[in-house]
């Protein structure tokens, strides 16, 4: 497949070159939270059918932004993982979640299919540094069949797509009403007042999750 450029030599330009074609930034994004197999990525993006799939993995591979590797024990399967070429596109992809739950961001469409472990990143760019000043703590979320967990260590964050070895801290949340935290129609907070999100663990560590990760309000692009 030939490789569309834009022949401007400028630092933007250069960029888009190399992910500016269709779902490359999906692929970074999935694999963010993880190294991933070629069939997780297949089912992790419907749509986008295993030859294009594999000839976007091929052009990641060759312009070093990913690279092949092993999943460890017990799966030690073959599986794609981000380089740190790869890695530091993060911001960017973050930057890109919170410009859309502001300005992008309404009713979902009959035609959208949904993931909880989409919103993963989502939750990561709603995180409040400010609120995590200082804090050490693993927290653990549990949404319908996905688990995920998001490591905190002052004023960072990284969320992982795997079930945490000892959280400090537990959500559990339908995936309905996850949803509807990412529509903009309620907020973590009012999840858990009304019972329809549950958390154990440090007393402490539950009463500052609402102020770790807030939601922006959705704004019309025209208003």
């Amino acid at each position: 497949m030939e490789q569309r450029t834009y022949n401007q030599y400028c630092a933007t330009a250069r960029t888009l070159d190399l992910i500016g074609e269709r779902w490359t930034l999906l692929l970074v994004r999935e694999l963010l939270t993880g190294p991933k197999r070629f069939r997780d990525l297949l089912a992790n993006l419907p749509g986008l059918g295993t030859g294009l799939l594999a000839a976007r993995l091929k052009h990641l591979e060759g312009q070093g932004l990913i690279r092949r590797t092993t999943l460890p024990p017990p799966a030690r399967t073959p599986a794609y993982d981000l380089t740190e070429a790869g890695r530091e596109l993060g911001p960017t992809v973050l930057a890109m979640a919170r410009w859309g739950m502001k300005w992008a961001m309404d009713n979902r469409r009959p035609a959208e299919t949904f993931r909880s472990g989409w919103a993963m990143l989502g939750l990561q760019a709603c995180f409040s540094p400010d609120a995590a000043a200082g804090l050490r703590a693993v927290i653990e979320f549990r949404i319908d069949e996905e688990t995920f967990h998001a490591r905190v260590h002052d004023g960072t964050v990284d969320m992982v797509h795997t079930p945490a070895q000892a959280p400090d801290a537990t959500v559990t949340i339908d995936g309905a009403t996850f949803l509807s935290i990412t529509e903009g129609h309620t907020t973590l907070a009012d999840a858990l007042s009304a019972g329809t999100a549950t958390t154990v663990g440090a007393p402490g560590l539950l009463r500052k999750l609402p102020r770790l990760f807030r939601q922006p309000s959705p704004v019309p692009r025209n208003g």
